[in-house]
């Protein structure tokens, strides 16, 4: 009897140790681009993110073992949002939010909702879906906001903004799986994206923890007649103004032989 005891616990415990060795899941992921060209005629277009789970315990695309976030940002810029009040039967504004640092454009997709995926803390933490963007407040005016609850008003109404002109985009079932360890999911860049490199974040999450984490960046450049102004502008300011002011006199000049009155 003593000798079958001892051999199960050996058994366990070289389980343990097997168990204990075993190689833990990661993530790699890659974007199908590095590097997107904006021309004069640059309409939009979409990235895709795929990756694989390393170590994959995941049985099957539908298994729903791990859930995979992907979120591309652009360079944090300033932004400044105003609320308008009715002050003697005119609308002024009244009250005005300064942001120093606010990402000029998030874009996020999950297997899932993010709620669902991860405890809040964690979602703070890296900044994961809408209600955690970063925002980091500017120094205060006398027309800012103090109270709580206006500051996360005005922090929705800068999301809401974002959104209509299409610069902040979620998908929470953007991210699929085609196998037992690829995923995939396609990020839409809209025509107004600003000309800034992206960095692409792939989370990996098992019940609520977060197993590993992978970055890529996406560079967005002028190109063409769009570069070659945009450096002038930035290099050559005077030429810039003299070749802006002769372009718009010959505008008019062509629209005033154009459309002149016969005699």
């Amino acid at each position: 009897m003593r000798r079958v005891v001892l051999a199960a616990m050996i058994a366990l415990g070289a389980v343990g140790i097997a168990r204990a060795d075993a190689p833990k899941e990661s993530v790699e992921a890659d974007a199908s681009t590095r590097q997107v060209a904006i021309t004069s005629s640059f309409t939009g277009t979409e990235i895709l993110v795929f990756g694989a789970v390393s170590n994959s315990m995941q049985p099957s695309p539908e298994a729903g073992t791990y859930d995979i976030i992907v979120v591309v940002e652009g360079i944090p810029t300033p932004a400044v949002v105003r609320k308008k009040s009715r002050v003697g039967g005119i609308w002024v504004n009244t009250q005005s939010m300064r942001f120093a640092s606010v990402p000029s454009y998030y874009a996020i997709a999950s297997t899932r909702p993010v709620d669902e995926i991860a405890d809040r803390a964690v979602l703070d933490t890296h900044g994961i879906g809408f209600d955690h963007v970063r925002m980091v407040r500017a120094v205060q005016s006398r027309t800012d906001a103090t109270d709580p609850a206006e500051l996360e008003t005005f922090r929705q109404a800068l999301i809401r903004l974002k959104e209509k002109e299409r610069v902040y985009v979620k998908s929470d079932f953007g991210v699929s799986f085609v196998g037992r360890s690829l995923f995939r999911a396609t990020i839409a860049l809209p025509p107004n994206v600003p000309v800034a490199p992206l960095t692409a974040h792939v989370y990996l999450f098992k019940d609520g923890q977060m197993l590993g984490q992978y970055d890529s960046r996406v560079m967005l450049q002028r190109e063409g007649i769009e570069r070659y102004i945009h450096e002038t502008a930035l290099t050559r300011p005077l030429l810039y103004g003299i070749f802006t002011v002769m372009m718009a006199a010959g505008c008019g000049l062509a629209a005033a032989f154009a459309f002149r009155k016969p005699a």
